[in-house]
């Protein structure tokens, strides 16, 4: 899945079974502007709340053919844990293809971080005002990537609420998302939105996304249009699921589509990530929660 791709759908906050409830759908929906106001709220805020979890991430990828048969496929396991101040979170490969990573490979990353972390602390200890200071302009700088990337969700699309629906216990608000083909986002992850037709689903008590499918009505093209072209048709989709009744972390997303490198060849691909293991991360210690039902 290009890393791009990835980016938007988590800004935007990027598959459960549906069920209906009928009589929910009698109660009225609530008023589309304050509800978008509110969710937009709990976007920006979301990654901050997250950094205070960890979680082990399976990432599988399925190479296909033109006829859409598996020629190869691969799995990776990591666990993801929250960043130094000011940084992006921390992945730790512990296994690749059902082989676990050595021991010593996996002593030789955990050292790298280790040493990071010593020549920050080393830092604040003997420039703490200097090293105070860089560590909120990068906390700053994320915050900024965030929050502009979530503004470009409602400059892109044209958002419409279509109903009430039931999704893993939780009711939701359902949205269709329509990009506007004359709108002028600010951020990359806001050009590529462009290209997709998108449906969401929020949570109507917390305000948080729940669930999100696009798909590719437009080719998309990064590497300034040279180096890889997503076709249109590809597909999208995002899960979220309620840990430790007070936050929301992503449970599965899943891909599928086709895409041109250069001028020579067409790849053919489908995969998912998959995340659990969810635990309350602090420097000393961290606490397990099981994966909800």
């Amino acid at each position: 899945m290009n890393k791009g791709c990835q980016r938007w759908a988590v800004a935007l906050g990027l598959s459960a079974l549906l069920v209906s409830v009928p009589e929910a759908q009698d109660r009225p929906l609530p008023n589309q502007e304050a509800f978008l106001k509110e969710t937009r709220k709990h976007l920006q805020r979301d990654s901050s709340v997250q950094r205070n979890y960890m979680y082990v991430e399976t990432r599988r990828e399925l190479k296909l053919d033109k006829d859409g048969g598996v020629e190869e496929q691969s799995v990776k396991v990591l666990e993801s844990y929250p960043g130094l101040p000011g940084q992006p979170r921390w992945e730790r490969l512990i296994s690749e293809n059902g082989r676990p990573v050595p021991a010593a490979e996996l002593a030789e990353q955990d050292r790298e971080r280790a040493k990071k972390a010593n020549d920050m602390a080393k830092r604040l200890e003997t420039e703490p005002a200097k090293e105070g200071a860089r560590q909120e302009r990068d906390w700053q700088k994320l915050r900024d990537e965030r929050d502009e990337a979530v503004a470009d969700i409602y400059t892109v699309f044209d958002i419409k609420m279509t109903g009430r629906e039931r999704i893993e216990g939780h009711d939701t608000i359902a949205f269709t998302l329509t990009p506007r083909p004359d709108s002028k986002p600010k951020t990359r992850e806001g050009e590529m939105m462009k290209s997709f037709a998108v449906q969401a689903w929020v949570s109507e008590s917390d305000h948080e996304l729940v669930k999100l499918e696009a798909d590719a009505i437009d080719s998309l093209s990064w590497g300034f249009g040279i180096l890889a072209r997503m076709h249109k048709g590809a597909h999208l989709s995002f899960l979220r699921r309620k840990v430790n009744d007070e936050v929301w972390l992503p449970a599965l997303a899943q891909y599928n589509g086709s895409a041109r490198v250069g001028l020579l060849f067409t790849l053919r691909r489908s995969g998912s990530f998959e995340y659990s293991g969810y635990k309350k991360f602090t420097v000393d210690t961290s606490s397990s929660f099981n994966t909800p039902n």
